[in-house]
């Protein structure tokens, strides 16, 4: 068993002793899912609402943990809760009336996530559809298998094959794009 395949088994151990009842096995899988569920959250929508869309899914996944019953993962099920949270707020953010376009001056990065370079793969993915961007975080970022990946989105493992191609297909004609104009 892989190591990313023991994870997922305990997470999903975890989740069903916390459906149980058992707070210290809700307060250890969200430990030990939170930075994957940031990750995936500030690909999708930004570092700036990462922590408050993270809290979101984890308060949704906290409501929902009694009917979990393991037809997947948790880290699959989890990752479809912040799947809607993000589309949730996207339908938000679009209903609103807008006054201004302000976008924030800096980027924050979450403290405890360890991960530096957010903000300059985020500059790197942006440029990709919205789609094939979250095939390629959720694949090769998070690590999820296709399968898996084409389960949080809800289409076939084909589409995530394909977007995750096409998106490795941008990308490095976006990066020899930009080496030739460097010389």
């Amino acid at each position: 068993m892989s190591r990313s395949e023991d994870a997922n088994a305990r997470l999903t151990e975890l989740a069903l002793h916390a459906r149980r009842g058992d707070p210290h096995a809700m307060e250890s899988f969200i430990r030990e899912s939170q930075h994957d569920v940031w990750r995936f959250v500030a690909h999708l929508a930004g570092p700036h609402l990462a922590d408050d869309l993270t809290q979101e899914t984890f308060l949704r996944a906290f409501r929902s943990v009694r009917r979990f019953n393991a037809r997947s993962s948790a880290r699959t099920w989890l990752l479809t809760i912040a799947r809607r949270v993000v589309v949730d707020q996207i339908r938000y953010e679009r209903s609103r009336p807008r006054t201004t376009h302000a976008t924030p001056a800096t980027e924050p990065t979450s403290p405890d996530t360890g991960f530096e370079n957010i903000v300059e793969l985020n500059l790197l993915l942006s440029d990709l559809d919205p789609e094939r961007r979250e095939a390629l975080v959720l694949t090769q970022v998070l690590g999820l298998p296709y399968a898996e990946a084409a389960h949080v989105t809800g289409c076939p493992i084909g589409t995530i094959r394909s977007r995750v191609a096409r998106a490795r297909d941008q990308l490095l004609a976006t990066r020899t794009h930009q080496d030739e104009e460097t010389g």
